[in-house]
């Protein structure tokens, strides 16, 4: 059953031996309701969301209850525009300005709920300028 679905339905009949006209019932409405978006996961491929720079970073938002169409946004802690749109976001290679907390939206036009943030870790790195002198 989809949304799409919900509408006025009725049933016409007639008899096979005796055809005394078409019978129609009573016409009844349907309406289909939306299951709310929850329980919006993030995975991180490798696993851990560690990875070395310039390796490639591949992250996958799903969703364990709603009806659709899902649509999903990518973000990144201290941006405020998404980064991209989809299921998936991919990195091909990482840099070290791409380490921070990611978290991603799903929503079906009536609801919207957010995966749980995931801490993304680039080793190797640049050292932080040392601070005083010698």
């Amino acid at each position: 059953l989809q949304l799409h679905h919900s509408g006025r339905y009725q049933c016409q009949a007639h008899m096979n031996r005796v055809f005394v006209g078409w019978q129609k019932s009573a016409p009844v409405t349907v309406t289909v309701q939306g299951v709310p978006v929850s329980g919006v996961s993030l995975v991180a491929q490798p696993p851990g969301a560690q990875v070395a720079e310039g390796d490639r970073l591949v992250l996958c938002c799903s969703v364990a209850t709603g009806t659709g169409p899902l649509s999903f946004s990518w973000h990144r802690q201290g941006l405020l525009t998404p980064l991209a749109t989809g299921p998936q976001y991919k990195l091909r290679a990482v840099r070290h300005w791409h380490s921070g907390r990611y978290h991603c939206t799903a929503t079906n036009g009536g609801t919207t709920a957010n995966s749980p943030p995931l801490q993304v870790t680039v080793l190797g790195e640049r050292d932080p300028p040392a601070s005083g002198g010698s």
